[in-house]
Formats: structure tokens, C-alpha cells, sequence
């Protein structure tokens, strides 16, 4: 298929029949059986975008929450948030620091250096008994290589590999859809030195595109409609390897923190 500019077409398809992920499972088999079974060619330069919930699932990132123990921290915390402390515990085992903590809310950096509230561990969509809660993947980045070379050897293509989860935003409400994970592509797409439609040199315009494409697929996803993988077809993506820590503005140059 002839590749379309980023201009003309971008079809972003959510790919179904994935099943019930299980610890172990081979996430790259799954979405190549998934897209022959709903006859979806899977191409040179398509951006597979994948919910960060199934690959901690593949991975073994589910906990019982009466296996946790938590500190005499975590029971302060727990006290002052009105949140379970076991699961308090969880969230400060996954972080570096608490950033923010009001009423009800723990906004964390992760180990990774996300921040986000609880540290990306979730209750929702996650089988079986409501004491089991999700971390998120160990190294995202490592995980997206990973289920792209397994997709590069099942079909022979080279496609890029976003993995998302839902964050909140800080100064808007609702939340949207970012890449914590990725692979094959660059996350920004650099505008600084070009010139505008007007013949102005941008100083300073950089897109997070890693993250643009995230919340794209989250349309396409729903998030509770058990479309855990979309396929993003005809977007000319900045080519090369990046990871999702260029996106993370260091705490010395964060105007916010």
C-alpha cells in the first residue's frame, strides 16, 4: 500500500478478539493472530498502540493486596488520604517521591519518573477479585522493544510501539491517554529552526507525538469497551529510537514541581 502524507489519511483501527491476558502470554502473537483474524495487514511503518494494563498483565504485575504489608509510613498516609494502606503501601513501594498529597489524592513520581496519581496502580479492568491491583510494567521501554521484534519476526515489518496508559492532567480536567512506553520511533518531533506558513523560525516548538498518537488510539480504545490495541495507519512518525524519558522534563527545569 502506498504510503499517504500525514496530510491526506491517518485510520486509526481498534484491533478486537484480543483475549483475557494472562501472565506469560506472548502479547506480539496475539495482536498479529488478531489482526489475521480481522484481516488487518499489519505494514512497514503502522504504530501499534497498546494498553499498558495488558502488558503488566503478560508480565506477572498483578498483586493481592493481603500479600502486602504495609509500613508504619503507609499507615500514616493511608490515615491522613482515607485510602487503603496496603495499597498505599504498593504506590510508595512503585515511587521515588509523593509530589502532592490532598484529600483524597497521592500524585507520586514513579520509579520510572512519571508523575501520576498512585503511581499508575489501577483496581479497573482486572479479573477476578477487587483485592487485585495492577502495577505498571518494570521498564515500558524495554517492553515495547521487546513485543516489536516479536511482531518484526512473526510478519517480516518494522512498526513502532507505543505503550499507554490514562493519566490525569494538571491543569485541565479529564484525563487522557500518554505513552509511558516506547520503540522504533522517536517521542518528539522537533519544529525548532523551521519556518512557519508565515516565514516565522519557531524558537522552541517540540510535539509530543509518542504521546499525541496515545491519546489518539485511546478514541479508538475506549475505556470500557475492551479494545486494549490500536493500530495507527499513515502517520509519517519521526523514525529512529527514542525512549519515553525524553519526554520527562528533569525536576530542575520543571516549573511546576
Amino acid at each position: 500500500m502506498k504510503k499517504k502524507s500525514n496530510y491526506e489519511e491517518i485510520r486509526i483501527i481498534g484491533l478486537r478478539g484480543i483475549p483475557i491476558i494472562k501472565e506469560g502470554d506472548d502479547i506480539g502473537k496475539i495482536i498479529c493472530d488478531a489482526a489475521k483474524e480481522q484481516h488487518i495487514d499489519i505494514e512497514d511503518g503502522d504504530i501499534i498502540v497498546i494498553a499498558s494494563k495488558i502488558v503488566s498483565k503478560a508480565e506477572g504485575r498483578l498483586i493481592h493486596l493481603d500479600t502486602v504489608t504495609p509500613s508504619t509510613f503507609a499507615l500514616r498516609v493511608a490515615e491522613l488520604t482515607g485510602k487503603d494502606p496496603r495499597l498505599v503501601e504498593l504506590i510508595l513501594q512503585e515511587s521515588n517521591k509523593i509530589v502532592k498529597m490532598k484529600g483524597r489524592h497521592l500524585i507520586m513520581e514513579t520509579r520510572h519518573g512519571f508523575v501520576c496519581a498512585n503511581a499508575g496502580i489501577d483496581r479497573s479492568n482486572v479479573k477476578g477479585e477487587k483485592e487485585i491491583v495492577s502495577l505498571l510494567p518494570k521498564d515500558p521501554d524495554a517492553s515495547a522493544r521487546k513485543i516489536m521484534e516479536r511482531i518484526g519476526e512473526l510478519t517480516g515489518k518494522k512498526v513502532a510501539i507505543i505503550i499507554s496508559d490514562t493519566f490525569g492532567r494538571a491543569w485541565r480536567r479529564g484525563h487522557v491517554n500518554f505513552a509511558i512506553g516506547i520503540a522504533g520511533m522517536k517521542p518528539i518531533k522537533e519544529y525548532i529552526g523551521r519556518s512557519d506558513m508565515f516565514g516565522y523560525t519557531l524558537r522552541v516548538t517540540q510535539m509530543a507525538v509518542a504521546d499525541e498518537l496515545a491519546a489518539a488510539a485511546e478514541l479508538a480504545m475506549g475505556k470500557a469497551d475492551g479494545i486494549p490495541v490500536v493500530i495507527i495507519k499513515g502517520y509519517d512518525y519521526p523514525k529512529g529510537e527514542g525512549t519515553t524519558q525524553e519526554l520527562i522534563y528533569p525536576e530542575e527545569k520543571d516549573l511546576f514541581r
